[in-house]
C-alpha cells in the first residue's frame, strides 16, 4: 500500500485539507509537505514534534 493511499484511508480530513492547500498554492508546494502543513493546522497539539527534529529539511 502506497503512502498516498494509507493517509487517505487514515486521515480522510486532513488529505483533503492538503489538497485544498497544495491547489491553493498552484501545486508549488509537494503533496508530502502540504499534507504535514495540513495536519498541523487539524492536529495543533503535534507542533511539539515537529519542533524536535521532524520538520522539513534545512
Amino acid at each position: 500500500m502506497n503512502l498516498s493511499l494509507l493517509r487517505w484511508v487514515l486521515d480522510p480530513r486532513t488529505s483533503l485539507l492538503a489538497r485544498r492547500i497544495r491547489k491553493n498554492r498552484g501545486h508549488e508546494m509537494s503533496p508530502d509537505t502540504a499534507w504535514r502543513l495540513a495536519r498541523l493546522q487539524l492536529h495543533p497539539d503535534e507542533v511539539p514534534y515537529r519542533n524536535h527534529g521532524h520538520g522539513p529539511p534545512s
